[in-house]
């Protein structure tokens, strides 16, 4: 199974059409949605071109093929006008002999994770900042950010495909992480 794992769109419909492009380009199985679907919060920009409705329209136009979980800046509100799940706050995957706890990364993360067992993934966003780190129980990575990348960071996702995790820029390089 092949996987596109992405996250922190934060209503940027500028971003999520080209996360939607790269998604019909790399034909995944499943759009993994870590969270921050349509709001920036209040530590953030505005992202470029924000506009939530659309980025509501984009993401429900894919409902069959997304899994969701429920990012800090999600509200009840939102499953009002979204036509997927979008407030799980976690989800346990097993995907091509991986185990994977995918959560948005502000309950649990690299610094607070779940009871894990020795080679589990940690599949976060949150930080906005890609990552992979091995921890003597599991190994923590990181998608980074669809629309507001930090720390010089690119705008992109990760795949996984068979058992080797990827990340991307919207260009479809691959970045070394």
């Amino acid at each position: 199974m092949k996987l596109m794992i992405a996250s922190d769109i934060h209503g940027s419909a500028y971003y999520c059409e080209q996360l939607i492009a790269a998604y019909h380009r790399e034909a995944p199985d499943r759009l993994v949605l870590l969270g921050d679907l349509l709001y920036h919060g209040p530590r953030n920009d505005l992202p470029r071109d924000y506009a939530p409705k659309r980025v509501i329209e984009m993401l429900n136009g894919l409902r069959e093929n997304l899994l969701c979980v429920r990012g800090n800046c999600e509200a009840e509100v939102d499953q009002m006008v979204l036509s997927f799940p979008v407030l799980a706050d976690y989800a346990f995957l097993d995907v091509n002999g991986l185990r994977i706890f995918a959560t948005h990364g502000h309950l649990y993360g690299e610094d607070n994770p779940p009871p894990l067992a020795k080679g589990d993934f940690l599949l976060c966003g949150h930080t906005h900042v890609p990552a992979k780190r091995a921890h003597e129980n599991f190994t923590y990575l990181n998608c980074g950010s669809v629309s507001i990348p930090k720390e010089n960071s690119h705008h992109g996702y990760l795949i996984l495909e068979g058992q080797t995790f990827t990340w991307k820029d919207f260009d479809g390089n691959v970045v070394q992480i």
